[in-house]
């Protein structure tokens, strides 16, 4: 009988491939681990836990196992984003169960709110400017437009190539905005051969780019996103503001890693003839299309960039391109089905991860367990460096949403904004991996680059997480 059982394993086990072996392999070991690390001081008779709940501990054990699926990617990571709100339904959210009292029947709903949340929707609304402008060509036409005359300097079009990457990562997905230049300066790479310093360094500096411009708006990239949801009310920031404390530092290192890249991959370099892409000739329909995303593209930026003028909320806006380019038929049903959803669950999830740090009271006792000593400078630079050592080798979003609960229940109140904004930005200068963020991963794709190559531009923005939060301190966060 045990021959016959484990015979049958064999032949499950055979039935799955390399990778998703390796997935079900690294599952159990982030379980496992996650429950040693929570079990082990009860079973030994630690006071470790001692003052945290039953919810609280169940509540440690999956932000451990989460935490652990993200790092090891044993699974897709809308995949993990997925999970956590299924783990926290079914341990924290059931009536009668650890957090709920048996009449509270619609006490889980807490853990799936998070999904219409306004950041949610302020996200959709750039993920379908994005697609509109990638339908109608408007990306392409745009970035040929601001890089056909610099073709003829390796300098210039480098400088070219990264403020456009840098501006459109500041509305757009830092994904898409990657992929978009990469597929407009794919013409540029196939003149070169493909060990060119000059290609290098050009495939860095849309990675690059797109990283830092999303550090400039709320919806740039998700943990910006994650920060300003989850701000203690009296401390948040809307969209503008959001610009005017993020903007200048993302500026600066853009200038400081494009120097940087010039200094190793173009000084000295003869690229000779360098070509771009141009959008095709198209009929009057598609035209119309096109100038109509644009209209609607620089209306939705101008509202957004004067929430305190018009008082109408960044969420709210995000409204006017889902609407106004469904309408008028640039948006259909295919392209709704072909937006970043995985995105948007992770993010939802990350989201979940919170309200099930501070419903179960972990937040709160890990709050306890800080040292008052420990000044909110001190915290910003600790909580930034562990942001940027994380996300090196996990999603930033995921990165984002386990440090951003701790946070605001460990920070003390004056300094919480400081603290969550150096989570934010450090966030994003994470890239020194391929696996670092997606437009690393992107460009990486392109066979162009080693992952050593890597290394120093992205060590170089690394180190700079530690200068955040006296850059943060110094405007009176």
């Amino acid at each position: 009988m045990a021959q016959d059982t484990r015979t049958q394993a064999r032949r499950l086990l055979g039935s799955f491939n390399d990778e998703e072996r390796r997935g079900i392999g690294k599952t159990v070991l982030a379980l496992l681990v996650a429950l040693a690390l929570v079990g082990l001081p009860l079973v030994t008779g630690a006071q470790f836990f001692a003052g945290l709940e039953p919810a609280g501990l169940i509540s440690m054990a999956i932000l451990l196992f989460a935490a652990l699926l993200w790092v090891l990617e044993a699974m897709p990571a809308f995949a993990v984003g997925l999970l956590v709100i299924g783990l926290q339904i079914a341990l924290l959210g059931m009536p009668g169960g650890v957090l709920f009292a048996p009449e509270e029947t619609n006490g889980w709903t807490v853990f799936v709110q998070p999904w219409a949340k306004p950041t949610m929707w302020l996200f959709f609304g750039g993920f379908v400017l994005a697609q509109a402008c990638t339908k109608t060509g408007l990306d392409r036409w745009l970035a040929g437009l601001l890089l056909g005359r610099l073709t003829q300097s390796p300098t210039r079009l480098m400088a070219g190539v990264m403020a456009v990457t840098f501006v459109f990562s500041m509305f757009m997905s830092n994904t898409a905005t990657a992929a978009m230049m990469m597929a407009v300066a794919a013409p540029l790479f196939a003149s070169q051969p493909r060990e060119s310093p000059y290609t290098k360094g050009l495939v860095l500096a849309v990675a690059l780019a797109a990283n830092l411009g999303g550090i400039g708006t709320i919806i740039g990239t998700p943990p910006n996103a994650i920060v300003a949801a989850q701000m203690p009310a009296g401390e948040k920031l809307d969209f503008f503001k959001w610009m005017t404390v993020a903007l200048p530092p993302a500026i600066i290192l853009a200038l400081l890693g494009f120097g940087l890249l010039w200094w190793l991959f173009v000084r000295g370099t003869d690229c000779g003839a360098l070509a771009l892409e141009e959008v095709g000739e198209q009929d009057a329909r598609a035209q119309r299309q096109r100038y109509s995303v644009m209209v609607v593209f620089a209306l939705t930026v101008v509202l957004w960039m004067g929430e305190s003028i018009f008082h109408v909320s960044a969420p709210v806006v995000s409204f006017l391109p889902i609407v106004a380019l469904a309408v008028i038929g640039v948006i259909d049903a295919d392209d709704i089905r072909a937006l970043p959803w995985d995105v948007l669950l992770l993010l939802a999830g990350g989201l979940s991860l919170g309200v099930g740090v501070q419903e179960s009271g972990l937040a709160e006792w890990m709050a306890g367990k800080v040292p008052d000593s420990l000044s909110g400078l001190g915290m910003a630079m600790a909580f930034g460096l562990i942001a940027v050592v994380l996300s090196n080798l996990m999603s930033n979003t995921a990165t984002a949403a386990m440090l951003v609960p701790l946070a605001i229940s460990i920070a003390p109140a004056e300094s919480v904004r400081m603290v969550l904004l150096a989570i934010a930005l450090s966030c994003s200068l994470a890239m020194a991996l391929p696996i670092s963020t997606p437009p690393n991963a992107i460009v990486y794709g392109s066979g162009r680059l080693a992952s050593r190559d890597f290394l120093l531009p992205g060590g170089v923005m690394a180190g700079f997480a530690l200068l955040v939060p006296f850059y943060l301190k110094a405007i009176g966060l």
